[in-house]
């Protein structure tokens, strides 16, 4: 029976019980798709991350990919940071990946930098999308590859949500971003994807590389601090700088073992 090493990490979590929880799986070669998907049905996270070394390629030291129980994804940051937590021997590793480029993350004294394309949204008007998130819908925004992003007032509008999953999953695979200004943050969000299998995601390093270069003009600052308000929470520090989006979180390990197939 093959058995593969499998790490359940904590990404984002400052404390236990916090951040969103990654399945990281290293590899030394491909599986097959469908068997991929399956085990991340099976492990039924947010994202599990898989990864085989990048042989031959001067600016990455792995490949990585991420799957939700339901699809494969262009970009997933918490498991992008997993993945590093779990996988740098130095103070940095790169992850080269399918759609988002080479993903650099580096060791910090409060954890780990991560690197993702700053993916600007633009203004377009989402009506069905908007009513189907509920509350009171400022502004709506969008961003080619499946990213919508409401704004609301403040965080007690964004706390109060509740989407209608059922109405939104139609719409397919697109990652609702609800973003508003913040209590104890410059900002807080709540993501929802109902599409890919999950209806709230904890804490979205792919999120904030959509709402952060929108912050920061809105705000006239490329640093800000951001609170994802989920249930299990999650604080990023954010700095836009030229065409990335650099976030800083901590990771903790609260699984190790073998998946058996």
């Amino acid at each position: 029976m093959p058995q593969l090493p499998f790490v359940q990490v904590d990404a984002f979590a400052s404390d236990p019980f916090t951040g969103n929880p990654a399945a990281v799986m290293p590899l030394e070669q491909w599986l097959p798709d469908d068997v991929m998907q399956a085990i991340a049905a099976e492990n039924n996270l947010a994202e599990t991350a898989f990864t085989i070394p990048a042989v031959g390629d001067a600016d990455a030291d792995y490949e990585l990919r991420w799957f939700t129980p339901a699809v494969e994804v262009k970009l997933c940051g918490h498991a992008t940071l997993a993945s590093a937590h779990v996988l740098m021997a130095g103070d940095s590793v790169r992850f080269r990946t399918r759609h988002a480029g080479v993903l650099d993350v580096s060791r910090r004294e409060d954890g780990y930098a991560l690197s993702l394309p700053a993916w600007a949204p633009v203004h377009k008007a989402l009506p069905e999308l908007a009513q189907a998130m509920g509350g009171d819908v400022v502004e709506t925004l969008w961003r080619d590859g499946g990213y919508a992003v409401f704004l609301y007032r403040d965080q007690d509008a964004i706390e109060a949500l509740t989407p209608d999953f059922s109405s939104l999953k139609e719409h397919g695979d697109i990652l609702l971003i609800a973003t508003a200004p913040g209590k104890g943050t410059d900002i807080v969000s709540r993501v929802f994807a109902p599409g890919a299998g999950i209806d709230e995601d904890p804490v979205t390093g792919s999120a904030h590389s959509i709402i952060v270069p929108y912050w920061a003009q809105r705000l006239g600052k490329p640093g800000i601090t951001a609170f994802q308000a989920s249930r299990r929470g999650g604080y990023i520090d954010c700095l836009l700088t030229d065409d990335r989006v650099v976030l800083t979180g901590q990771c903790r390990t609260v699984i190790e073992g073998m998946f058996s197939l």
